[in-house]
């Protein structure tokens, strides 16, 4: 069995780029995250269950507060501290980058990770 609980679309403004201008000037960042537990016997206790308010809290102070030169790093920072944090099978963690400066149009690019395992933080 695996359950799965969604936070779509949650938008952020951040300074993450591999250039100085994205640094400096920022922009809008979309979010999604996924986490599969078990939900079976959580009843209706708020103990138990997932505390999405917490999880919103932590992935905006990661997007809003540190910087990064790579969505990748962003997406995985988030994996690990969600992860770390509650009991959870998997997470999935979708990160959208808005403006990309590559001289042409796009919609977005999306980088999209899911750890399954419990990450080894030193």
């Amino acid at each position: 069995m695996s359950d799965k609980l969604v936070l779509k679309n949650m938008t952020f403004y951040g300074y993450h780029g591999a250039f100085a201008a994205e640094k400096e000037v920022g922009q809008k960042f979309e979010v999604d995250l996924e986490v599969h537990m078990d939900m079976q016997n959580i009843g209706d206790d708020t103990e138990l269950a997932f505390n999405y308010v917490d999880a919103y809290t932590i992935i905006k102070e990661i997007v809003e507060e540190r910087e990064f030169n790579l969505v990748e790093t962003l997406a995985e920072t988030i994996a690990t501290q969600i992860f770390g944090m509650y009991d959870i099978r998997e997470v999935t963690v979708r990160v959208r980058k808005i403006q990309v400066p590559l001289g042409g149009y796009l919609d977005y690019l999306e980088v999209e990770i899911t750890r399954n395992s419990r990450p080894v933080i030193s």
